[in-house]
């Protein structure tokens, strides 16, 4: 089975995860070509356009050519270039994969998808998150990814448990509770907790990871559910909070087939400034928290696993099964 994905930019590293997942675990063959980077923030490319010599374009035809899946990722699709190739020269014989990550004008404007999809009779569609299918209810959830047996996603041994030290990685503040985030941090601070912030702010994503390492709480986000940042700190053993909503959770428990889910819940400012306190009062419990989240990752959402989910995905619309 050959596999070629095609995106503007890697969200997030995730299609690049995801691809290699497959790869090593699946013997699916697996490859990710990108227009562009956003964000500088270094994720590992595999066919990235605008490095590509003679023998990198001929390999990136090769698999136009041979691919029995073509897996558009985000907003692109059959009538978007990469470079002397357009994908709507290769549709014969090929099955099409419509891939959502959450970007801002499919949140905006999800009806302009639904009607495209349908008009083209696209029905192989997929979501990064849960809360996507109340956008695109006929696609399923194919979560995202980390490699949980990375050492850069590996709980840091030895770590002192004082004092506290939450980061927070946003990508765009505006979307990630950061304000809520940093005024609730002042308010501890005026209450005389003590603890380290350290909020990540457009760092190469290696230094980010090890920045979150060196950290006992994550905090990702309150926006109804997670990110990939969430399953970053979930591998590296820490507590983590997100506001996952009824309907996320409910979709996590059909995934992992269990109900004991690890996120520490805030819902607004008042919530979160709770829970962050009793992490900095109490690292005992915080450390816990994180042994729970290393636990669950090994257990539930490994990669094998969840890359796993694509490659079953891959052979039933391929009809293999």
């Amino acid at each position: 089975m050959r596999v070629l994905m095609l995106a503007e930019n890697d969200p997030a590293g995730a299609a690049g995860a995801l691809s290699r997942a497959l790869r090593r675990h699946h013997g699916v063959e697996a490859r990710l070509c990108t227009l562009q980077t956003r964000y500088n923030h270094g994720w590992e490319k595999d066919l990235h356009l605008p490095d590509l010599d003679a023998d990198g374009l001929d390999e990136l035809a090769d698999l136009f050519h041979s691919c029995d899946i073509l897996h558009f990722h985000m907003t692109v699709d059959e009538d978007t270039p990469f470079g002397p190739f357009l994908p709507k020269d290769y549709l014969a014989g090929k099955t099409i994969v419509h891939h959502h990550h959450g970007h801002h004008d499919f949140r905006g404007h999800p009806e302009k998808y639904r009607k495209k999809y349908a008009e083209r009779g696209r029905s192989h569609l997929l979501v990064s998150t849960p809360d996507l299918l109340r956008l695109l209810p006929n696609a399923s959830w194919q979560p995202n990814l980390v490699p949980i047996r990375d050492p850069r996603f590996l709980p840091m041994e030895d770590k002192p448990l004082e004092p506290a030290r939450i980061v927070h990685s946003p990508t765009r503040k505006d979307l990630k509770n950061t304000q809520e985030f940093l005024d609730a941090c002042d308010n501890l601070e005026r209450r005389g907790l003590r603890f380290e912030l350290d909020l990540i702010d457009n760092a190469p994503n290696d230094a980010c990871l090890a920045r979150k390492r060196r950290a006992h709480v994550l905090f990702d986000h309150m926006q109804g559910y997670y990110g990939v940042s969430s399953l970053e700190g979930l591998s590296q053993g820490l507590a983590v909070i997100a506001g996952l909503d009824d309907w996320c959770r409910s979709r996590i428990v059909e995934f992992t087939g269990t109900e004991d889910l690890p996120w520490a819940s805030a819902y607004d400012q008042p919530g979160l400034e709770r829970i962050l306190a009793g992490f900095i009062s109490d690292p005992a419990t915080a450390a816990q928290r994180g042994r729970t989240s290393r636990s669950f990752m090994e257990r539930y959402w490994s990669d094998e696993k969840v890359s796993g989910a694509l490659a079953a995905f891959y052979r039933r619309i391929l009809s293999l099964d």
